[in-house]
C-alpha cells in the first residue's frame, strides 16, 4: 500500500509544521497545491521532504519505470538573429566567419538523417538558431523529404521561438503556419525557448524573441491540432522562486485547458562563454530541489525529464529519486547546445546498454519508449551481448 511508504511516516512526524503536513496530505490524496504552497516548498522545504513527496508521485504514476528513447539531433545552425544573454551556443550574424559557427544546407541535414539508416532510432530532434534562409518553405520541404525517406521516424522539430520568426517572415498566422508544419510531416514540438515566462525576467535575458504568451499560444494551437509537445523552464540564473512558480502555474493552466503536454524538462543554466557568466551555477542539491518541486506542482503532467547531457550522469541518476522518470535519449546524442555552455558531458553519447545499466544501477526499470511514450522494450532483465562475452579468467589470490 502506498500509505505504508515514507510519505505516511513523514505525515505522522510530530516535528512537521502544519503547513508542510497539509501539503503532504494533498500529495498523498492527489489534490493540487497552490502557488503560495509551491513558493513555500522552494523557500523552506527540506531536500528530504521534497524528495519524499516527489518520489511518492513518481512511483504512484510510474513505479520504478524510467523511460528513454533512441534519438539523434540535427542542429541546422548556431548563427542566430537573436541575442539571448544566457546562450553559449549561438553566434550573431556578424560572426559568420567564426570557426565555431556552422550553417547546414538542406542536403547536409538530409544526409545526417541518412547516416542513421539501418539504426534503430525512433526520433530526430531538430532545433537550432534562427536565420532568414530557414523559412517556412525550407522546413516544409525538409520534413517532407525526411518522411518520404523514413516514414516511421518521428520528427520533433523547432521551438515557438523559431516558428514565431518563420511565420512572421512568411506573413502567415500562427494557426495557418502550424497547420502547414503538421501537414509537412512534423509530429511533435520540443519544449525549448520557454526560458522564463515572466516579462520582468524575460526582457532581461531574451528581450527580442517571442514572449511567454506567444510561446504558450503556439503550443496551444498545436495541441488543438491533436498533437503533443514538451515544455521547459530555464532556471538558476537571475530569476527568483516566485518567477519559477509563475512559470509552472502558466504551464499547469494551459495543460488543464489542452492536455497536450507530455513532459516537463527543467533546464539548468550553464555559465560558460555567455553574457551571464558572472552568475554562479546552481548546485546539484538545488537542481534536485527544483526537479522535486516541479514534480509536485505539475500534477497534470505525466512525465518529468532530466536531460542527462546537461546535468551529467550521476545527477541524472540521483534525480530518479526526486520525481524524474525520464532521462531522454541514447544512441548518439549529437547536440552541442549544452556542451558549448560547459556541461559535464562534452561529447554526449550513450549506447542503449550504457543507458540501461545507468538506470538499473539505481534500482529502476529501464524502458525504451517512442516519442509518444509507447513502450518499445523493457530492458530490466535484458542481457546484452557485450555482457555475455568471455572476458578471460579472473586471477584469485591463493589462500594458505
Amino acid at each position: 500500500m502506498l500509505e505504508n511508504t515514507s510519505l505516511q511516516l513523514l505525515i505522522n512526524d510530530p516535528e512537521l509544521s502544519p503547513a508542510f503536513r497539509d501539503i503532504a496530505g494533498k500529495v498523498q490524496h492527489g489534490r493540487r497545491i497552490s502557488p503560495e504552497e509551491g513558493l513555500l516548498l522552494f523557500n523552506e522545504g527540506s531536500l528530504s521532504y521534497l524528495g519524499t513527496l516527489a518520489n511518492f508521485i513518481r512511483e504512484k504514476r510510474h513505479g520504478d519505470s524510467t523511460y528513454f528513447n533512441r534519438n539523434f539531433h540535427i542542429e541546422p545552425t548556431n548563427l542566430c538573429v537573436y541575442d539571448c544573454k544566457f546562450c553559449s551556443y549561438s553566434r550573431l550574424l556578424k560572426q559568420r566567419s567564426d570557426p565555431a559557427s556552422w550553417e547546414y544546407s538542406m542536403d547536409d541535414m538530409f544526409n545526417i538523417v541518412k547516416n542513421y539508416d539501418g539504426q534503430p532510432v525512433t526520433e530526430v530532434h531538430i532545433v537550432g538558431g534562427v536565420l532568414p534562409q530557414y523559412d517556412l518553405p525550407f522546413y516544409e520541404e525538409l520534413f517532407q523529404k525526411i518522411k518520404a525517406h523514413r516514414p516511421e521516424l518521428h520528427i520533433k522539430a523547432l521551438t515557438p521561438v523559431e516558428y514565431h520568426y518563420i511565420f512572421k517572415k512568411a506573413k502567415v498566422s500562427y494557426e495557418d503556419g502550424m497547420r502547414r508544419i503538421m501537414e509537412s510531416g512534423c509530429d511533435s514540438l520540443p519544449g525549448g525557448g520557454a526560458e522564463i515566462f515572466h516579462p520582468d525576467i524575460r526582457e532581461q535575458i531574451a528581450a527580442d524573441k517571442c514572449t511567454g504568451e506567444q510561446w504558450l499560444r503556439i503550443h496551444e494551437i498545436w495541441h488543438g491540432l491533436g498533437k503533443r509537445s514538451n515544455a521547459t523552464m530555464l532556471y538558476g540564473h537571475i530569476e527568483g522562486f516566485e518567477h519559477r512558480i509563475d512559470h509552472l502555474e502558466q504551464l499547469r493552466q494551459l495543460q488543464d485547458k489542452t492536455g497536450g503536454f507530455q513532459t516537463f524538462i527543467p533546464l539548468k543554466f550553464r555559465n560558460q562563454d555567455n553574457q551571464m557568466s558572472y552568475i554562479p551555477e546552481s548546485t546539484p542539491v538545488e537542481d534536485l530541489r527544483n526537479y522535486a518541486v516541479s514534480r509536485i506542482y505539475l500534477d497534470n503532467f505525466d512525465h518529468i525529464k532530466a536531460y542527462w547531457p546537461m546535468i551529467g550522469r550521476e545527477v541524472a541518476q540521483m534525480s530518479l529519486a526526486f520525481g524524474v522518470n525520464d532521462i531522454d535519449g541514447t544512441i548518439d546524442d549529437t547536440t552541442k547546445i549544452y556542451s558549448m555552455a560547459g556541461s559535464e558531458e562534452q561529447n554526449p553519447a550513450l549506447s542503449t546498454r550504457e543507458l540501461a545499466n545507468l538506470i538499473r544501477s539505481v534500482g529502476r526499470r529501464p524502458i525504451e519508449r517512442d516519442t509518444l511514450y509507447n513502450i518499445i522494450q523493457d530492458y530490466t532483465d535484458h542481457v546484452f551481448a557485450e555482457d555475455e562475452q568471455f572476458k578471460g579468467y579472473l586471477a584469485l589470490p591463493v589462500l594458505n
